[in-house]
């Protein structure tokens, strides 16, 4: 019988997979990630003063790139600002380190990270999940709890703002899925992507451990070889010597 149901529930979700409506779904989630920016903080640790701080470095770079962002026509130039000012958005974080009395470094890169579905609901708002570009603000070793939110278009606001925002930046149908309302159609497209992102992340584990295993044989071969010769030469500069003995 559990195996049955396990069975029913499969082919379920591969029922709905199949369907049009949820590729179609799919394809509007992928533009949605295509059209994002978004930002990701990570604390020092989870004290609850490094958390604090965390929010403290959140508020700063907000404030401080607002006018920023909320000036970008479209994503291609949110990350041409990015790019152009990411010593800004360091200097900003690292003012709030050192004004809260730590000596944490901060790293402030633009990068690919994958994000779980997202609701944020002072804005109604829900990223699906997936892929996206983002700008990465690690404070100290970065292995505390995270924060993250959406650059462009500029959601990391209130919500009558960010509706303007949204409508101002994506089309008819991302506005309609990002307004939330499609939590099975989430789930089962996170479930996908978790898999998808599993898959990737063995696939470059693998070739990592291929190289690993590979490096050493390429430079050990000189290695082996010459040992013997070494040997061979304080064999003959012994025997020379016991001649002359």
């Amino acid at each position: 019988m559990k195996r049955f149901k396990t069975a029913l529930g499969l082919g379920l979700l591969l029922a709905i997979v199949l369907t049009s409506s949820f590729s179609s779904f799919s394809a509007v989630c992928a533009e949605i990630r295509q059209d994002t920016l978004r930002l990701h903080i990570l604390a020092n640790s989870d004290t609850e003063a490094d958390q604090q701080l965390k929010l403290a470095v959140r508020d700063a770079i907000l404030a401080g790139t607002g006018d920023l962002f909320g000036a970008a026509a479209s994503k291609q130039a949110a990350e041409q600002r990015v790019d152009a000012n990411l010593d800004n958005i360091r200097g900003i974080a690292e003012t709030v380190v050192r004004q809260q009395g730590y000596d944490y470094p901060v790293r402030v890169t633009r990068t690919n990270l994958y994000f779980a579905t997202t609701r944020y609901p002072d804005t109604g708002l829900t990223m699906p999940a997936g892929r996206y570009d983002a700008v990465r603000v690690e404070i100290g070793r970065a292995e505390g709890k995270n924060w993250f939110c959406v650059l462009f278009p500029p959601l990391c606001v209130p919500a009558a703002t960010a509706d303007a925002a949204r409508e101002a930046a994506y089309t008819e149908e991302e506005q309609a899925v990002t307004g939330g309302g499609y939590e099975v159609r989430f789930a089962v497209l996170e479930w996908l992507e978790q898999a998808k992102e599993s898959l990737t992340r063995a696939t470059k584990k693998q070739e990592n451990d291929a190289d690993g295993c590979s490096a050493p044989q390429r430079t050990a071969a000189p290695q082996e070889n010459a040992l013997p010769g070494e040997r061979e030469e304080k064999r003959e500069d012994q025997k020379k010597t016991q001649e002359q003995a």
